[in-house]
């Protein structure tokens, strides 16, 4: 029988309502003759429950073995519920924690990675005649025999590599938007739901701040050619709802641009008069590393006099770590420049489309128009299908809804 992955979050099992509501919408698919895997995140607002009675109890400090006991167990009562609820509907179902699978997993507790997921026994349930497998998702199992936890969008991720395990006909990713939109519809009004996306795109958007899919999990589909579909929870399903992630040859004709991305919370700093020399950008980049700092977008003057600036983009909220590495780095002699500027009110736009390959002028569009609204562009990347800018924060939405319209993005 064909193989379906279905994956719920968080908002669609908030409460035992909405689980019912989800064991209708399985209940479909099995009277269509898959064997369905449903996996499911922790009830809304739960892990953040948790999370903090994890640092009531453990402290700044806290065992991380055994954060990832306490902070799994979300997972495991919606997987127990909901395999309650679809027996009482008359489907044979059977709960699975990870590792009950098992999912077996690296021993990076809270950040884990996925190695491997045996198909042994679920082949053997499903040959019994079990017709759902629910299983918790965001967890495994170490080579040590300890619960892991896969980091933030973990049940995505669970869920891509369940149907690349399985060999699934799709993963459908149930959310509480109904598809992936060619911007945030809360920024322009304009924004359109796409029918399809490729996976490419759909990893840059991600990357960028698109909330939709988290990006571990659209490396994966792309890496295994799973195809995806993001659809809502909460409205009414036919087979074309939501958007498809697919590979790119399955998609007919694309836009030059497939969409805007943002990132409002962004930060700019400058180090001015660095000395211009080999191994000065490891010396700078290794300190913010070490340190955890996640450094974006590079640019680097044309040096005069044996010195240069090197500025470079990273989330607001991880200057003062940035700061501190640079400094400290400094003081032990391992750079030197003469000053420090740091720009805290930025944010980051960028348009993406897998047109641009075959396309020439699309920077120029972007420009032309960024600057007929008075919009002065501070730092430029460019890759094969993106090109991103950095810009003060208070044009952000004004620059979106300007790019929108001059790539005709509402047009299918």
């Amino acid at each position: 029988m064909p193989r379906l992955v279905m994956k719920f979050g968080g908002t669609s099992v908030a409460n035992l309502d909405r689980i019912r509501r989800v064991a209708k919408r399985v209940g479909v698919e099995v009277a269509k003759g898959y064997e369905v895997v449903v996996v499911v995140s922790a009830m809304s607002g739960k892990t953040n429950e948790l999370v903090g009675w994890v640092n009531e109890a453990g402290g700044p400090l806290y065992d991380a073995r055994e954060y990832d006991a306490v902070v799994s167990s979300g997972e495991n009562v919606t997987a127990g519920l909901l395999a309650m609820v679809l027996q009482s509907n008359g489907i044979d179902a059977r709960s699975w924690q990870g590792w009950q699978v098992p999912v077996v997993t690296t021993s990076a507790h809270s950040s884990a990675r996925i190695e491997e997921i045996p198909n042994a026994n679920f082949d053997a349930k499903f040959a019994e005649g079990m017709k759902v497998a629910v299983v918790a998702g965001f967890q495994g199992i170490s080579p040590e025999g300890r619960i892991t936890t896969l980091g933030r969008g973990g049940s995505d991720t669970t869920a891509v590599a369940f149907a690349a395990a399985f060999d699934a006909e799709r993963c459908d990713i149930y959310t509480d938007v109904d598809g992936v939109y060619t911007t945030d519809p809360r920024v322009s009004s304009k924004a359109r739901k796409m029918e399809k996306i490729a996976f490419e795109e759909m990893l840059e958007l991600a990357s960028l701040g698109a909330k939709v899919l988290q990006t571990r999990s659209v490396e994966l589909a792309m890496r295994y050619k799973v195809r995806l579909r993001v659809l809502s929870s909460f409205e009414e399903q036919s087979d074309n709802a939501g958007t498809l992630v697919c590979d790119e040859e399955d998609i007919m004709e694309s836009n030059v641009v497939a969409g805007v991305a943002f990132s409002r919370d962004e930060a700019k700093m400058t180090l001015v008069s660095v000395a211009d020399r080999p191994g000065v950008s490891a010396a700078i980049f290794g300190p913010l590393a070490e340190a955890g700092v996640n450094v974006d977008m590079i640019v680097q003057n044309i040096a005069e006099d044996g010195r240069t600036d090197m500025t470079f983009s990273l989330p607001v909220d991880q200057v003062a770590r940035a700061e501190k590495a640079v400094r400290d780095a400094m003081a032990r002699e391992e750079i030197n420049f003469h000053d420090l500027i740091v720009d805290t009110d930025v944010s980051k736009v960028s348009v993406v489309g897998i047109g641009m390959r075959s396309h020439t002028g699309v920077a120029a569009r972007m420009f032309k128009a960024l600057s007929a609204e008075g919009i002065n562009i501070k730092v430029i990347t460019t890759s094969e299908i993106k090109i991103s800018v950095l810009i003060d924060r208070k044009y952000m939405e004004l620059a979106v809804q300007a790019l929108h319209d001059v790539f005709e993005l509402e047009k299918a």
